[in-house]
């Protein structure tokens, strides 16, 4: 069975667009998806990235018009600028982290958590959100935001972005398949085309 290394950020919308359609097309060939959520903070200093305020103009103007382009291509609901963006990615990547720790499937809390910020305009930087959003998908709040305050928490994200950096990650998503690396949810077409062969 393949497996697809996934790599992203809760605060990315590019892997909030491409998030249900990966477990999709995992599912359409019986392929299983390795959930691993990072920060970009960790990412972009060592591959040449910019945080969003740092990137010049031309680029920051192209960012809003693909953000409004593709929501009304996929059908997917997006607020192309939230009230809560920009926010700390670390307080959900270590949630979902303690979350695959204790052996769940962190598809659904991730999407749950992508979607409190690109579309319900919540802050997901903040721990009350964080316990509502796993209570909410049916895990226990109150014991995985416990979790994800100690240091093994924040080893689990190192680690995690340490391994993603090593895949040749600089940005989110960032997909894997035996390898073969894709950027971007534009290359979602790539992916299942490399699973067919």
């Amino acid at each position: 069975m393949t497996t697809i290394t996934y790599y992203y950020s809760h605060v990315s919308p590019w892997s909030y667009l491409g998030h249900a359609r990966l477990g999709e097309i995992a599912a359409r060939h019986g392929a299983t998806v390795d959930y691993v959520p990072i920060t970009l903070g960790a990412i972009f200093p060592h591959t040449g990235g910019l945080p969003l305020a740092k990137r010049a103009p031309a680029r920051q103007a192209y960012r809003l018009a693909e953000l409004r382009r593709w929501p009304q291509r996929l059908g997917i609901p997006l607020n192309v600028e939230p009230t809560h963006f920009p926010t700390d990615d670390r307080p959900a990547a270590r949630l979902a982290l303690a979350a695959k720790a204790g052996g769940y499937d962190i598809a659904e809390l991730s999407l749950a958590l992508m979607r409190a910020c690109w579309v319900e305009e919540r802050d997901i930087a903040d721990a009350n959100t964080l316990l509502e959003i796993a209570d909410a998908v049916g895990l226990d709040g109150r014991t995985l935001l416990a979790e994800s305050a100690g240091p093994e928490a924040q080893a689990r994200l190192d680690e995690a972005c340490r391994v993603a950096l090593v895949a040749g990650c600089f940005g989110a998503p960032w997909y894997s398949v035996d390898g073969e690396p894709f950027w971007g949810q534009d290359r979602l077409e790539l992916v299942e085309e490399a699973m067919s062969t």
